[in-house]
C-alpha cells in the first residue's frame, strides 16, 4: 500500500504528510504575459494581412501591369501655355480669344475624350495592359468652367452690349418692351473757340458743325421697361445735361443699364471737340479744329480740318475718315479701316482684324501690327491690306514693308522699295531706276523693271532658281548667286529668296508720276443700320447752367 496520501502530488516523497504550498499569485507578471500574447497575435495578424496584400498586388500586376501617366495632361498644359503666351505678346487679341473660346470650348472635351479613347485602344493591344492615371481631371474641370464663364460672358455680359447695333440690344433678350422719348432741345451760346466735351456712356453720338456760336443738343432716349412709369424713371436717370463754364462746355449723359441715349449735337465749326463714347457709334462732319475720340463702337468722320485722334479698345469696330485736312492718329485694335483724301500723315498702332483700304493720302503713312509694319512716304494711288495680301498701287517716295504670311504686291512705285517677308510671295514693279531690297524667308521674289532700267543686281537663292529676262552669269548647285549689271548700273538691287525662285522681268514703260489730287471727297456715308433721330417736336429749350 502506498505511503503517499491520496490527493497528493505524484512526486510527493513517501512519508510526507502534507503537500507543499503553491507560489503566491503575481498580478503584474500575469498582465505582462497577457500583453505579450496580445502583441504576438497582432503581429501575426499584420504579417498575414501584408502577405495577403502582396499576393493580391502580384496577381493584379500580372493582369494589368504598372500605372502609366496619360499624355492628355501634358498636352493640355502645353496648349494652355502657348495660348497664354500668344495673348500676352499681342499675337492674339485677348477679347477675341475669349469670344472664340466661349463658343468652341466643348471641342476641348471632345479632343480629350478622343485622346483617352485612343490610349485605351492602344493599351488593350498590349500583352499586359497598363493603367492610365487621371491626374489631369482637375485641368479639364477648370478649363470647362472657364469655357462656361466665357460663353456666358459672350452671350450675356457687358462685352456683348453693343449699343451701336440696335438689333442685338442686351435687354431685348428679356422681352421687355422698348420705350422711346425725345428729350427737350438743349441750347446755349458759347465762344467760337470753346472746348466741348461730349460724354455718353451708352448710345450713339452724331456731330455736325456750322457757322455761328450756338451749341444745340437733341437727345433720343430708349428704355427697356415693363411699364410707362418704369420707363419714365429710366428716361429721367439718363437725361443729358449741358453745362457751360466760360469757354468750357460739357455735354454729359448719365448712363443707365436699362436703356441708351442717342445724342445729336450741333456746334460751332471752330470748337475743339472731345468725345468719350462708351457703347455706341460716333459720326462727325464739318469740324474745323479736329476731334479727339475715345470709342467703343464704329467711328465715321468726314470733311474735317485739323488733327484727328482716335482710341479704340476691343477690335470689333470700324474706323473711316474721308476728306481730312490734317493728320489721322489712331491706336487700339480695329476691324476695318477706310481712309481717303487725307492731306496729313496717318499713324495706326494696334491689331487690325479686318480689311484696310487707303486711297489718295498726301502725307506719310505708318501702320504697325504684330504681323505687319508698313511705311510709305505718300500714296496718290491706293492700298489694300488683309489677312492674306498687301497690295499697293501708285506710291511716291520710299516704301518699307516688313510682314509674314502675306503676298506682297507693289506696283508703280516712284521711289525705293524695301520688303521683308516670309511664307508668302513678293512682287515689285518700280516705275523707274529706283533701289530695291527684297528678302523672302520662304517664297518667290519677282521684280519687273522698266525697259530702260539701269541697275547693279545682286541676287541669291537657296533651294530655288534664278530666272531673268536680262543676261546674267550661269549658276549651279543648291545655293545660287549672281552679280551682274543692267544698263549703266545705276540703282542698287538686292534680291534674296531663302526657299524660292527669283525672277527678274522686263516690263513696259511706266506711266508718268501721278500728282496728288486736291479734290474734295464726298461726305462719308452713314454707318450701316445707324438709327435716325426723330425730328424735334419743337419742345421748349431747357435752361442750361452757365
Amino acid at each position: 500500500m502506498s505511503s503517499v496520501p491520496p490527493n497528493m502530488p505524484p512526486n510527493t516523497p513517501p512519508g510526507s504528510g502534507a503537500p507543499p504550498p503553491f507560489p503566491p499569485y503575481d498580478s503584474k507578471t500575469q498582465y505582462r504575459v497577457y500583453k505579450e500574447q496580445q502583441k504576438a497575435a497582432w503581429r501575426a495578424q499584420r504579417d498575414a494581412w501584408k502577405a495577403q496584400q502582396q499576393s493580391m498586388k502580384a496577381n493584379y500586376m500580372g493582369v494589368y501591369g504598372p500605372r502609366v501617366p496619360s499624355i492628355v495632361g501634358p498636352v493640355l498644359l502645353i496648349t494652355v501655355g502657348i495660348v497664354a503666351l500668344l495673348v500676352l505678346t499681342g499675337h492674339i487679341a485677348g477679347g477675341d480669344f475669349w469670344v472664340w473660346y466661349g463658343k468652341w470650348w466643348p471641342v476641348l472635351l471632345i479632343g480629350a475624350g478622343l485622346a483617352l479613347l485612343g490610349e485605351w485602344m492602344l493599351d488593350m493591344r498590349r500583352e499586359v495592359p497598363v493603367r492610365r492615371s487621371g491626374s489631369f481631371a482637375g485641368i479639364i474641370i477648370t478649363l470647362a468652367v472657364l469655357g462656361l464663364c466665357a460663353s456666358g460672358w459672350t452671350h450675356w455680359g457687358p462685352g456683348n452690349w453693343n449699343w451701336g447695333d440696335h438689333d442685338n440690344d442686351f435687354f431685348n433678350s428679356f422681352g421687355l418692351p422698348e420705350h422711346d422719348n425725345d428729350q427737350k432741345l438743349l441750347s446755349a451760346s458759347i465762344p467760337g473757340n470753346a472746348s466741348i466735351e461730349i460724354d455718353n456712356p451708352r448710345g450713339d453720338v452724331s456731330i455736325t458743325a456750322g457757322d455761328g456760336t450756338i451749341v444745340e443738343v437733341q437727345a433720343q432716349e430708349v428704355a427697356y421697361a415693363g411699364s410707362d412709369s418704369e420707363a419714365k424713371k429710366i428716361f429721367d436717370a439718363e437725361a443729358p445735361h449741358l453745362t457751360v463754364s466760360g469757354s468750357s462746355v460739357l455735354v454729359k449723359a448719365e448712363g443707365n443699364s436699362s436703356g441708351r441715349l442717342n445724342l445729336s449735337v450741333s456746334l460751332p465749326r471752330s470748337a475743339k471737340v472731345t468725345v468719350n463714347a462708351g457703347k455706341g457709334d460716333v459720326t462727325a462732319a464739318g469740324l474745323g479744329t479736329g476731334i479727339n475720340v475715345k470709342a467703343h463702337g464704329d467711328v465715321h468722320l468726314s470733311s474735317i480740318a485739323g488733327v484727328i485722334e482716335a482710341h479704340f479698345s476691343d477690335g470689333k469696330h470700324d474706323f473711316s475718315a474721308h476728306d481730312i485736312q490734317g493728320d489721322v492718329i489712331s491706336d487700339g485694335d480695329l476691324n476695318d479701316i477706310t481712309f481717303s483724301e487725307v492731306k496729313g500723315k496717318i499713324t495706326q498702332s494696334g491689331e487690325i482684324l479686318g480689311d484696310v483700304h487707303l486711297e489718295s493720302i498726301s502725307g506719310p503713312i505708318h501702320m504697325h501690327t504684330s504681323v505687319t509694319d508698313l511705311q510709305l512716304a505718300g500714296l496718290p494711288g491706293d492700298l489694300t491690306l488683309n489677312s492674306d495680301d498687301l497690295r499697293i498701287n501708285q506710291a511716291k517716295g520710299q516704301v518699307r514693308v516688313s510682314t509674314h504670311s502675306k503676298d506682297v504686291n507693289l506696283s508703280e512705285i516712284y521711289g525705293d522699295s524695301v520688303v521683308e517677308d516670309r511664307d508668302g510671295s513678293i512682287s515689285i514693279e518700280p516705275a523707274g531706276s529706283y533701289a530695291v531690297d527684297a528678302r523672302n524667308g520662304k517664297g518667290d521674289v519677282e521684280l519687273t523693271l522698266p525697259p530702260n532700267a539701269s541697275a547693279s543686281v545682286n541676287v541669291r537663292t537657296h533651294n530655288g532658281e534664278i530666272l531673268s529676262d536680262y543676261a546674267f552669269p550661269s549658276t549651279e548647285g543648291q545655293d545660287k548667286s549672281a552679280v551682274f549689271q543692267i544698263g549703266s548700273g545705276g540703282a542698287k538691287i538686292v534680291l534674296n529668296a531663302e526657299n524660292g525662285d527669283v525672277h527678274i522681268k522686263k516690263g513696259s514703260p511706266p506711266p508718268p508720276a501721278p500728282p496728288m489730287t486736291e479734290s474734295r471727297a464726298p461726305a462719308a456715308p452713314e454707318a450701316p443700320n445707324a438709327p435716325h433721330l426723330k425730328p424735334s417736336k419743337a419742345l421748349p429749350a431747357e435752361p442750361v447752367t452757365q
